[in-house]
């Protein structure tokens, strides 16, 4: 293996933690809402929270891989999820969850940044195939969290060994990516800090990725609320059917590997915004038949699979 495929191999480890720590709070939503003594409608302050997180750490985390070692900010990053959770079955008060929630939100941005701007100087204008690789083991790590929640959550003190058991999953990427070396900046990322910067294609770029997160994470956490609440299945259900959604994920972006070899990216990019229109549009517009949530589910997740990695690679060729 290249030094580059091995230094690629710890970002793809690092993706599947992010997945495993993203897609680990839906399922465990309604769990959660018993330990902190609140109703689950209350519970949407997590997924704000961690959404606010988000955003802070990714404001700063542009800012920090330009100037610091990326890899030992990394293993910094994947460490910070790893804490925070340890730390969630343990806040036995909303307020305190939620502060849990925020901290965590900032450390996965920076894991998300980091990955994708360190593969990107990695690999440069190659970087298509390995960009959908990078986001084909996020959905690996979102489809393995639901399925390890599933098994876990009805033994004693579930809630609490599902966290732990996804914590210690991450430890391997820790010590993987903090003894790589780290890759240097690219000359474009070099004319981006110095100030040449197309800042109204830039701002397009931040509006579509704020638009299809918020999406995808919305999706996935709240999926299996939505299948206890229509009655479309049971809890082990509800648990199953938030993992298939992270596999279509998975599947898609495997899939999108080789597509993204032969199609150029917009063409991609326009298949991808239309069939996750359809998808919804299912479940919407069929009063929630539990067929038709299952289809729109793995539609969705089958469609929205390269938008992001696509998006990203539009990003890089069109920012110069």
């Amino acid at each position: 293996m290249t030094s580059a495929k091995k230094v690629t191999a710890g970002y793809y480890l690092g993706f599947i933690s992010l997945g495993m720590a993203t897609a680990s709070l839906g399922p465990t939503l309604p769990g959660l809402a018993d330990q902190v003594g609140s109703e689950v409608s209350q519970m949407g302050f997590l997924f704000t929270a961690r959404g606010i997180g988000f955003l802070l750490g990714a404001l700063l985390a542009g800012r920090l891989y330009d100037r610091f070692s990326g890899h030992r900010l990394l293993s910094f990053a994947l460490l910070g999820v790893l804490l925070t959770m340890f730390f969630v079955p343990l806040a036995h008060n909303l307020w305190l969850l939620t502060a849990v929630l925020l901290l965590m939100g900032l450390s996965e941005s920076h894991i998300d940044v980091g990955s994708n701007t360190l593969i990107v100087w990695l690999h440069g204008k190659e970087v298509g195939p390995f960009m959908n690789g990078l986001h084909f083991f996020f959905g690996v790590g979102a489809f393995l969290a639901p399925v390890i929640v599933a098994l876990v959550i009805l033994m004693p003190n579930g809630i609490q060994w599902s966290y732990w058991i996804l914590a210690l999953l991450m430890l391997p990427a820790i010590f993987y990516i903090r003894r790589m070396p780290s890759p240097a900046m690219t000359e474009t990322a070099q004319e981006a800090v110095a100030g040449k910067v197309n800042w109204p294609v830039i701002g397009l770029i931040a509006l579509f990725f704020f638009l299809y997160a918020g999406s995808e994470i919305a999706f996935g956490g709240w999926i299996y609320t939505y299948t206890l609440a229509t009655g479309a299945g049971t809890v082990s259900t509800a648990a199953y059917l938030t993992s298939i959604f992270w596999g279509a994920v998975t599947l898609g972006r495997l899939l999108s590997i080789p597509i993204a070899a032969r199609l150029r990216a917009r063409i991609i990019l326009l298949i991808d915004l239309m069939g996750c229109l359809v998808s919804l549009g299912l479940i919407l517009l069929t009063g929630g038949s539990t067929v038709m949530v299952w289809v729109g589910t793995i539609g969705l997740g089958l469609f929205m699979a390269s938008t992001f990695p696509t998006m990203l690679t539009l990003a890089e060729r069109n920012t110069n």
